[in-house]
C-alpha cells in the first residue's frame, strides 16, 4: 500500500515536469491504432444497424477490458522481474493517463501567437486541439475555444482519470493502473466513434454512452470540489444547476459552467463545425469577458483540484495501510 503512494507522487510529477514527449510511445496511440482497426472491420462486415450496434458493444467491451487487463498484466510482470521496475513502469503508466500538462501545453500553443496579434496562426494551432472551424475565429472566439476546452477536458482528462486510479488503489488485486487506463480507452473510444453522424451513428452508440456514465460521478465531484474551492459553493452549485442542464453533454456543461461560474464568463453560443452552425447553450453570467488570464486561472483551478484529490487520496491509502497493522 505504501508503494501506492510513492506511484501516485512519482506519476503527479512526471506529468507536471515532462507530459506527453513528443514522439514517444504513448498508451493511447496504442488504442486508438485498436479503435482503428477495430471499427473499420466492423463497419466493413456489419451492415445494418442492428449489427453494427452490437459490433459497438463488443468493440467497447474488447478495448476497454483489454486496456485494463493487459495494463494489470505488464504491471504484474514487472513487479515479478523486479519491485522497483514494477513501481517505475506503474507510475509512468499512470502518468500517462493524465492529461494536465498536455492540456497547459496546448492552451499556451494557442495564448503564443495571440500576444503579438497573429490570428492567422493562433487559429491554425487551435484547429488541431479543436473540432470547431477556426478560419474565420476572432481573437475572442478564440479565447473561448481555448478556454471552453481547457474546462471540458480537466474532467475526462485530469479528474476522471485520477479519479479511477483512486477507486483502483483501494480495490484488492486490481491497483492503481488498470481501471485508469480502462477509463482512458472509454474516452478515447468515445473521441474517435462515438459520434452521431455516420458512418458512426450505429457503431459508436455504446462507446459514447458508456463514457457517459462512467464521467458522470467523477464530473460532479470535481463539480463539487471546484465550487468549495470558490469559497461560494451555494452560487456555484445553483448555477450549474440553471445552465449545465441545457448542456446536452451530461458531463461536459457541467464541467464549463462551473469554472464559467468562478471565473465569472460565459461560454457557448455559435459554433461552426464544416460550415454548420451549432449552438450551445450559454453558461454562466458575462461579467468579465473571457481573456488570457482566465485560461491561466482555469488551468491553475484545474490542479488545485488535482492536488486536492491526491492529498486525499495519499490520506486514505496511508490510513488504509496503517489499519492492516497488528496492534503494538
Amino acid at each position: 500500500m505504501t508503494n501506492n503512494i510513492y506511484i501516485f507522487i512519482i506519476a503527479a510529477l512526471l506529468d507536471y515536469l515532462i507530459g506527453d514527449p513528443w514522439g514517444w510511445p504513448h498508451p493511447v496511440q496504442v488504442m486508438g491504432w485498436v479503435i482503428s482497426h477495430l471499427s473499420k472491420f466492423f463497419l466493413k462486415q456489419c451492415q445494418s444497424s442492428l449489427t453494427q450496434r452490437l459490433a459497438g458493444i463488443v468493440l467497447g467491451l474488447i478495448v476497454i477490458i483489454g486496456s485494463g487487463f493487459i495494463g494489470w498484466l505488464i504491471i504484474l510482470i514487472a513487479k515479478w522481474l523486479h519491485p522497483l521496475l514494477g513501481i517505475a513502469l506503474e507510475s509512468i503508466l499512470l502518468a500517462s493517463c493524465f492529461a494536465l500538462h498536455s492540456l497547459r501545453a496546448a492552451a499556451m500553443d494557442v495564448l503564443q501567437p495571440l500576444k503579438t496579434g497573429n490570428l492567422e496562426e493562433a487559429r491554425q494551432i487551435l484547429s488541431n486541439y479543436v473540432g470547431r472551424d477556426t478560419e474565420n475565429l476572432s481573437e475572442a472566439e478564440i479565447l473561448r475555444a481555448v478556454l471552453e476546452t481547457v474546462t471540458e477536458n480537466a474532467t475526462d482528462g485530469v479528474m476522471a482519470p485520477l479519479f479511477y486510479a483512486i477507486i483502483g488503489a483501494v480495490i484488492p488485486f486490481v491497483g492503481i493502473v488498470p481501471l485508469a487506463l480502462a477509463y482512458k480507452a472509454s474516452s478515447t473510444l468515445d473521441s474517435m466513434v462515438g459520434y452521431r453522424e455516420a458512418p458512426y451513428t450505429d457503431i459508436g452508440w455504446f462507446s459514447a454512452r458508456l463514457e457517459d456514465y462512467l464521467t458522470w460521478l467523477p464530473c460532479r465531484l470535481t463539480v463539487m470540489t471546484l465550487a468549495l474551492l470558490s469559497a461560494k459553493p451555494l452560487d456555484i452549485w445553483r448555477m450549474c444547476r440553471r445552465d449545465a442542464i441545457k448542456d446536452p453533454s451530461p458531463n461536459s456543461g457541467w464541467s464549463e459552467c462551473a469554472y464559467a461560474a468562478i471565473l465569472g464568463v460565459q461560454m457557448g453560443g455559435i459554433n461552426w463545425y464544416r460550415g454548420v452552425a451549432k449552438h450551445k447553450p450559454l453558461l454562466g453570467d458575462a461579467i468579465y469577458p473571457i481573456a488570457p488570464d482566465s485560461i491561466h486561472k482555469a488551468l491553475q483551478l484545474t490542479r488545485f483540484c488535482f492536488l486536492l484529490w491526491l492529498g486525499a487520496a495519499i490520506f486514505l491509502i496511508r490510513n488504509s495501510a496503517y489499519g492492516r497493522l497488528p496492534p503494538t
